[in-house]
């Protein structure tokens, strides 16, 4: 009983995110003044930001979940076990590795990881995984490398912080937890013996997969994109400005500042390096290595795949460490 309300209540936000994304789309100037309502100035600004966000993560939410649908169909347990190392710091050292190598942003990824979980990789790799792949990827190192005018020590710095700080995180995530930690009510247990079937039926089976994954996902992102824009607009960042008294201080706002802005990893190093002459330099990396790691956005969607009391937690620890990391450095 409990079971068919919260799903049907899943497919009720669905909806509502879905009705807020048109009436959001009828409202912006990208369709055209005709159709436009007159709303306060402040309203049009949330409408844009609301917008740019989504347009900014849906294209990796798509790549994401493509892997997701791929992952499904043609990993089983077996290439998991094959693949995996054994011994728990190695199988976390492995996944902190591959993930960044992997072009990924913090919104694409978490189907990702869902994926790998369900299928039988440790918690703490795939925590691991999920942290430095929108993190320390080619891509946002090579970003952070050209926003700072060609500086290469804080996108070595970035790099360095942020793979270690993973490594801490998902070495304690492991301590804490033995199970997965997923939300029954969102994993498929099914699979799919299709091993023998045609290429096509099997790449039918994993866009059937993709999409899914993609209508799971996209509404919590929706709502996540809303509440990030909502904050962007009536939050004052010059409030925030004036708490960022001293290294502590400045620190905290910074990392405040990544988490309710939900800027994507590629672009994010722009954004950081704008307040350059108004923070100090350890507050600007507390900035680039926090924000692909969690925000506000990335928690909605994790709370939509992990069970609350494992994302709360995780926030916490995620902030504790990336904090005494860049003040441990920043004393060095």
């Amino acid at each position: 009983m409990f079971s068919w309300i919260r799903i049907n209540l899943f497919d009720i936000t669905g909806i509502m995110a879905l009705g807020a994304l048109l009436f959001f789309l009828s409202t912006s100037p990208f369709v055209g003044e005709g159709l436009s309502i007159v709303l306060p100035s402040s309203f049009q600004q949330l409408n844009t930001i609301f917008l740019s966000i989504l347009i900014e993560a849906i294209p990796f939410v798509l790549i994401g979940v493509l892997i997701a649908g791929f992952i499904q169909i043609y990993v089983t347990e077996e290439h998991i076990k094959r693949w995996i190392p054994k011994n728990k710091v190695m199988a976390i050292v492995m996944g902190c590795v591959v993930g960044s190598l992997f072009p990924a942003c913090e919104c694409g990824i978490v189907p990702i990881v869902r994926r790998l979980v369900e299928k039988g990789v440790p918690l703490p790799a795939g925590i691991g995984f999920m942290l430095t792949g929108p993190l320390i990827n080619p891509i946002v190192i090579l970003s952070t490398y050209m926003a700072f005018g060609n500086d290469s020590k804080i996108a070595s710095l970035r790099m360095g912080i942020g793979f270690i700080a993973a490594l801490i995180i998902s070495l304690i995530v492991g301590f804490l937890y033995k199970s997965n930690q997923l939300k029954h009510s969102v994993v498929h247990f099914h699979e799919h013996r299709i091993e023998k079937q045609s290429f096509f039926v099997k790449l039918d089976h994993m866009l059937k997969h993709s999409i899914d994954e993609f209508f799971d996902m996209a509404k919590f992102l929706i709502m996540g994109a809303f509440i990030a824009a909502f904050v962007q607009t009536y939050v004052s960042t010059k409030s925030l400005l004036l708490l960022g008294e001293g290294e502590i201080g400045s620190t905290l706002v910074m990392m405040g500042l990544a988490f309710f802005l939900s800027l994507c990893s590629e672009a994010d190093a722009f954004i950081g390096s704008s307040f350059r002459n108004v923070f100090p330099m350890s507050s600007i990396l507390a900035f680039l290595i926090y924000g692909p790691m969690i925000d506000l956005k990335n928690t909605i969607m994790l709370l939509s795949v992990f069970k609350a009391k494992f994302v709360f937690i995780l926030l916490s620890v995620i902030t504790i460490v990336v904090f005494i990391c860049i003040n441990l450095v920043n004393g060095l």
